[in-house]
């Protein structure tokens, strides 16, 4: 460990401390601006640890006038003058603090202060805010800093200036004389002696390396308190500027880097992985050397080590420092952040974020450890895709063990991200990477040293082996263990151990000497700890460990293979391959709430469809030509929930084509084709369901290229729309008046067709009356009434099964997909027996698997849950106490415009302004993004892509309302 060390150039430890400048009369900064400057005007002071720093207004324009600390010299202020001009001719885009001259010409003028002269310029004010006091920083706008530090260190590679004759504590190869120097003042012994403990060993990790690591003129801060920001289209705060060149001078550019992701750790949920986004963009614009990448995080660790030790040291110095004051608690929480993850553990993973290649440790047993173990030992599967987990099994506390029962022994994977350790409703990631194997035998087994070593036992009952050459080998559910001390290769440690009626023996090998490791790792982290981890297998297999299969080229598969028009959501999207309930969770152990998928209606995984569908597949699946039950049973099902008119059913695929027979039924019902649609509409992408599909969301050209045939009306949005709030009652005529003057002009309709609630908009209910209206005109001159209830039929609205239900009116024909099948691909269309004779003059009708056996009983078994489990109430109790809370948010959180909806179909619609109703489009992109680092689902809807769509499976619980309510209040508090 380094010992306690002197300044550079023999000065004692304290003599470089720099006092704050005493408070300046505003007055005399005018005075002073007026004289030396010519700039008259108003003078606000800003606060600063160490300067004086004074906001400027005058008719010219907006400046700073800084006054400069005495300890920094007249040729240092010029110099950074001077980066500040080599950066504006290097890199023109970036916002920055050029310095007006003086009366004299010259950047640098006196100022007077109780008869010493010290040293002030006037700087261009650069415009925008900073983000030292935002909440949550996206990884975008992390990102950003990471570009903004990079492009200025390679810019500032070939800057020279002369080099400062003083000692200068915020350059990092300076920072453990400062800490040494500084910690022994702070009052808070326990914290004291931890920073400066923290900061040896850091420096310790940064010793080897020093002397390979580029030196050049840095600007050394670089932070979120020093770039000046732009509120981008999506209410992001985007850095487009710097300022405050005061710690400019020579130092390690990589400190340039590590500056900017110290500053990162403090802000609302960050970690220690926040920083890789700038850290990346950093080595795109400036590679870093591997040497570099070794010392990065420990530098990170050393600059918060002197920010704390200092700061605690400034408000000692002058207590009425509010500026050095408010900063003590971020200062210290980047500390904690940065040393709450070994600093080896954090070089692997900014490795591997870097596509650098990990350290690999090989490990060679000199002496079998399990030589009662067989040889093949099975592996038990743990993973999101085990087979054995299914039904929620993975929640039980016993889930492990019960899939131990009856096998003479099996072990677990390293490295396998665990289903068991799988947490729902919960916003922080779980630890569900296996830094070890388990190794769960039926009969204890004798437990021997892989090689020699001294053996040491915990209070815990734990065992570690430390042997030269080799990892540390923690051993934990070993009993009746050997002495501690010296052990050979081959000696008896003990004996697997017994536990909860079976045995476990837990096996961990760690390359980090000084603490014992974590069993698991959470997955942002989990590279980093599993290099530090070696695979532990060989020591019972004897043979090197299979490589598991990476799937981190499985997205570029996708749109190599997959049409680029079959769109994913989100940019960076999990990999989602386990569902259960109204919970999603992806290959990393990352449970979501499920608050979009309509589809699933039942919930994911729901065990009796899965039986059901298992039962009929074995026995016979085929298509509707042959006679069979489960589709006789299912049209009656469906008929017997309808008005007793709608007596007659199609059994189809999907949505779409349930939407594209029911116009064709119309058109042959009828002997015409034009058709009435209703604007901002979804209803399918084939042909005909694509024509009538009005939204320009999903078809910017939805409304300039519909054929001849399709007419539309005008969206009936009585929150939005041209008539709003009781004003919105003039939809319904005016769209009859549209149908019948179709009619007069020769283009009767064959068909009208919407949905019954309003869902492709938001989930807004029509205006009162509506569809009577509508419905009325249409038969009026001849035509057919659809009712498209793929999104909002099934109970989705809990006070009705069907949406056309709270308008009062019977369609002709029905269309329903989606819930039907609880993603099973399903959907059926139900009108009269006279409608659905007509088809016969275009033909036959015939859908291969539409109503097969297997489809049939899927849609018989979604019923039966339906009604079992009584979800349609659930829709009423759970979304009714959603809406309240959403509603809640929306008293306290301006963006949110309005909620709509009705049971477990609802729309929070953001604003920019509840007058103008602006549409926030990319604000709301932005926290669905945010809410899925929180674990939750949730999409924009609408034309505008304003509205999170919330459609979850109808067996949500109030406690998810809540986690998914909170999780939102957070977005819309902190930041997104």
């Amino acid at each position: 460990m380094p010992r306690k060390r002197s300044g550079p150039m023999g000065l004692p430890s304290t003599d470089w401390l720099v006092r704050p400048v005493a408070p300046i009369d505003e007055t005399a900064a005018a005075a002073v601006l007026a004289t030396r400057f010519g700039v008259r005007g108003t003078v606000r002071d800003l606060g600063s640890q160490q300067d004086r720093n004074y906001r400027v207004r005058s008719e010219a324009g907006e400046y700073v006038l800084k006054v400069a600390n005495p300890a920094t010299g007249t040729g240092e202020l010029r110099a950074q003058c001077d980066a500040v001009e080599h950066l504006a001719g290097a890199l023109p885009g970036l916002r920055l603090p050029r310095a007006l001259p003086g009366a004299d010409g010259d950047v640098v003028q006196p100022f007077p202060v109780d008869g010493a002269p010290l040293d002030c310029r006037l700087l261009e004010f650069v415009p925008g805010e900073p983000i030292m006091d935002s909440g949550y920083l996206a990884p975008a706008v992390v990102a950003r800093l990471g570009d903004i530090a990079g492009r200025i260190a390679a810019a500032l590679a070939d800057f020279t200036a002369p080099e400062p004759d003083r000692f200068r504590p915020w350059d990092l190869r300076n920072a453990l004389a400062v800490t040494e120097a500084l910690a022994p003042h702070w009052p808070d012994r326990a914290r004291a002696d931890r920073v400066l403990s923290a900061a040896r060993t850091a420096y310790a990790l940064v010793e080897p390396h020093a002397k390979d690591l580029p030196v050049q003129f840095v600007h050394g801060d670089i932070t979120d308190n020093n770039v000046v920001c732009e509120t981008a289209r999506d209410g992001r705060r985007m850095p487009v500027g710097v300022i405050d060149f005061g710690d400019l001078g020579t130092g390690w550019t990589v400190a340039e880097a590590a500056v900017t992701c110290t500053s990162v750790l403090h802000h609302h949920g960050a970690g220690p992985a926040s920083v890789l986004p700038a850290v990346r963009a950093f080595d795109a614009v400036r590679p870093l050397l591997d040497e570099e990448v070794a010392v990065l995080w420990p530098l990170v660790v050393l600059r918060a080590a002197v920010m704390v030790v200092s700061g605690q040291y400034d408000v000692l110095q002058d207590p009425d420092n509010g500026y050095a004051s408010a900063a003590l608690d971020r200062e210290w929480a980047m500390f904690e952040s940065a040393v709450s993850v070994p600093a080896q553990v954090m070089t692997a993973g900014l490795r591997e974020a870097l596509g650098r290649p990990l350290p690999r440790v090989a490990v060679r047993p000199a002496h079998r450890m399990l030589p009662g173990l067989p040889d093949a030992v099975p592996v038990l599967d743990l993973s999101a895709q085990s087979d054995d987990l299914h039904s929620g099994r993975w929640l039980a506390a016993d889930a492990e063990a019960a899939l131990v029962a009856g096998r003479p022994a099996v072990r677990t994977r390293h490295g396998e991200f665990r289903l068991t350790r799988t947490t729902l409703d919960t916003t922080d990631a779980p630890a569900t990477c296996a830094l070890g194997v388990d190794l769960r035998p039926a009969d204890p087994l004798e437990v021997r040293a892989p090689w020699p070593g001294t053996l040491t036992r915990h209070a815990d009952g734990t065992l570690d082996l430390r042997g030269e050459g080799h990892p540390v080998l923690w051993l934990y559910g070993v009993t009746d263990p050997a002495a501690p001390g010296p052990v050979a290769a081959g000696q008896r440690l003990g004996s697997v151990a017994g536990q909860d009626g079976g045995h476990t023996l837990g096996l961990q090998l760690s390359t980090l000497t000084d603490r014992r490791p974590p069993r698991f790792a959470t997955p942002d982290l989990a590279a980093g700890w599993l290099a530090v981890s070696p695979d532990p297998t060989a020591l019972i297999t004897g043979q090197d460990p299979a490589k598991p299969s990476a799937d981190k080229d499985l997205l570029d598969r996708r749109d190599r293979a997959f049409a680029g028009v079959q769109e994913h959501y989100y940019d960076e999207p999990p990999r989602i391959e386990r569902g259960w309930r109204h919970h999603l969770v992806d290959t990393r152990g990352r449970g979501y709430l499920d608050m979009l998928n309509n589809v699933t209606i039942l919930g994911h995984g729901h065990p009796a469809l899965s039986d059901a569908v298992h039962r009929q597949w074995r026995r016979l699946n085929t298509n509707s030509r042959f006679h069979y039950g489960s589709v006789v049973e299912l049209s009656e099902r469906l008929t017997a929930l309808l008005p007793a008119e709608l007596d007659t059913v199609f059994l189809v695929n999907s949505g779409s084509e349930a939407v594209d027979l029911a116009l064709r039924l119309a058109w042959a019902a009828t002997g015409r084709q034009d058709t009435v649609a209703v604007e901002e509409a979804y209803h399918g992408w084939t042909y005909a369901s694509d024509a009538v599909s009005t939204s320009i969301a999903d078809n910017p050209n939805a409304l300039s290229s519909r054929p001849g045939w399709v007419h539309t009306v005008a969206a009936p949005n009585s929150y939005r729309g041209r008539h709003r709030g009781a004003e919105a009652r003039r939809y319904g005529p005016e769209a009859a008046a549209r149908i019948t003057a179709l009619a007069d002009q020769g283009h009767p309709p064959a068909a009208f067709i919407c949905e019954p609630f309003y869902g492709n908009a938001g989930g807004l209910p029509l205006p009162d009356g509506y569809l009577r209206h509508v419905y009325d005109a249409t038969r009026a001159v001849g035509g057919l009434c659809i009712a498209d209830e793929v999104q909002v039929g099934y109970g989705r609205l809990g006070t009705h099964f069907w949406g056309f239900e709270q308008q009062g009116v019977v369609p002709d024909v029905v269309t329903v997909a989606k819930a039907m099948g609880n993603g099973h691909p399903l959907g059926a269309v139900i009108t009269r027996r006279e409608i659905a004779d007509a088809y016969r003059t275009q033909g036959y009708f015939f859908s291969s698997a539409g109503g097969s056996p297997v489809s049939s009983v899927v849609g018989l078994t979604v019923l039966d849950v339906l009604r079992d489990e009584r979800l349609q109430d659930n829709a009423v109790r759970t979304g009714g106490y959603l809406k309240r809370r959403l509603e809640e948010l929306a008293e306290r959180h301006p963006l949110i415009g309005a909620v709509h909806g009705s049971g477990l179909y609802l729309g929070v619609e953001f604003v920019r302004d509840r007058e103008t109703l602006e549409p926030a489009t990319e604000e709301t992109a932005a926290i669905c993004d945010r809410l899925r680092e929180l674990g939750v689902i949730v999409q924009p809807t609408s034309d505008r892509q304003c509205v999170l769509k919330i459609k979850p499976p109808l067996c949500l619980t109030r406690h998810s309302a809540d986690v998914f309510t909170a999780a939102l209040d957070d977005v819309l508090t902190h930041g997104w």
